[in-house]
C-alpha cells in the first residue's frame, strides 16, 4: 500500500524540516523551495533516517510554479496533508517580495491544492504571532477580499497601502499584514474546503530557534522576556501540534488559527514590547 503525501513547504529547515522528520514517519515527503540544490542536505538527513522523501522546486508566488508542484504531489498518492510553512520575514527582502512570498503565496498554495485534495485531507497554513501584535489600525482588512478572485489586484490594493508608510517601515509592516491575512484567508477557506470534506486551519508561531527566527532574535527577545515562559520554542513543539492538527485526532478541526507562541500575546505585550 502507497503512503499518504505530505507537502511541506519551506521544509528545508527549521520547523517545516522538524515536521518532515514527524510525518515522514508514516507518510511520503514532499519537500520544497525554490532550488532543489539547497534541500539536499535535508533530503539527505531524512532518507538516512528511512525517511521516504524528495525536494522538489516551487516559487509560491508562482502560480505556475505552484500548480506544478500540486500535480505531481498528486501523482505520488493520495495527499493527506499541506503545510505551507515558507515565508520571508521582515529582514529576508522588500514589502513587495514579502508580501508575494507570504499572502500571494498562501493564496496560491490553497488554490492550486484544492483542486488536488480528497476527503479528510488537511491543509495548514502556517501565520505569525505578528498577526496578533501588529496594531489592527494597520490591517487593510476590507480589501482582503479581493483575494479570493483576483489576487493580482489583491497584490496591488495591498502595496498601495503598504506604501503609505515610512519607507524604514514597510517591510515590518507588509510582514504583519501578509501574516494577518493568512489567518483570515484560511478562515474564510474552511467552507470551500469543507465541501469536499477536507479541511484548512492556520498556525501562529510565536519566536522559534530557527533560521529564520535567529535573523529577528534581538527583536524577538524584547517580546520573549514579557512571555509566559520566558523561553523561546523548540522547533519539534511546534512540529508536533502541525503534525496533531494535520492528523485524523483533530478531524473536526477547521476555519480557526491556532496561536503557539509561549504566552507572549496573552501577555499584553505592545509592538514597541512595553505592556
Amino acid at each position: 500500500m502507497m503512503k499518504d503525501v505530505c507537502v511541506i513547504t519551506g521544509g528545508g529547515s527549521g520547523m517545516g524540516f522538524a515536521t518532515a522528520k514527524l510525518m515522514g514517519k508514516d507518510h511520503y515527503i514532499i519537500i520544497c523551495g525554490r532550488s532543489v540544490n539547497k534541500l539536499e542536505n535535508a533530503v539527505n538527513e531524512l532518507q538516512a533516517e528511512g525517511i521516504e522523501v524528495e525536494a522538489f522546486p516551487c516559487d509560491v508566488s508562482n502560480y505556475d510554479s505552484v500548480e506544478k508542484l500540486a500535480n505531481h504531489a498528486k501523482e505520488k498518492g493520495r495527499i493527506a496533508a499541506v503545510i505551507h510553512a515558507a515565508g520571508m520575514s521582515p529582514h529576508m527582502g522588500t514589502a513587495q517580495q514579502i508580501m508575494e512570498a507570504n499572502a500571494l503565496g498562501t493564496i496560491y498554495i490553497n488554490n492550486a491544492f484544492f483542486h488536488v485534495m480528497e476527503k479528510d485531507s488537511c491543509m495548514i497554513d502556517v501565520s505569525s504571532m505578528s498577526a496578533y501584535l501588529t496594531p489592527k489600525i494597520v490591517m487593510p482588512v476590507k480589501k482582503y477580499k479581493y483575494s479570493i478572485r483576483n489576487p493580482e489586484l489583491f497584490m496591488k490594493k495591498m502595496m498601495k497601502h503598504v506604501n503609505i508608510f515610512p519607507k524604514k517601515v514597510r517591510a515590518g509592516v507588509a510582514y504583519g499584514i501578509s501574516k494577518h491575512f493568512v489567518i483570515w484567508f484560511a478562515g474564510q477557506d474552511a467552507a470551500r474546503f469543507g465541501m469536499k470534506g477536507a479541511r484548512v486551519l492556520s498556525v501562529s508561531p510565536g519566536n522559534f530557534e530557527t533560521p529564520m527566527g535567529n535573523l529577528e532574535k534581538e527583536e524577538a527577545d524584547t517580546f520573549t522576556k514579557h512571555s509566559a515562559l520566558k523561553r523561546f520554542g523548540q522547533v519539534d513543539e511546534i512540529a508536533s501540534l502541525f503534525a496533531y492538527c494535520a492528523s485524523e485526532s483533530a478531524g473536526y478541526l477547521t476555519g480557526t488559527d491556532i496561536l503557539c507562541d509561549g504566552g507572549v500575546v496573552a501577555s499584553g505585550v505592545s509592538p514597541i514590547g512595553k505592556k
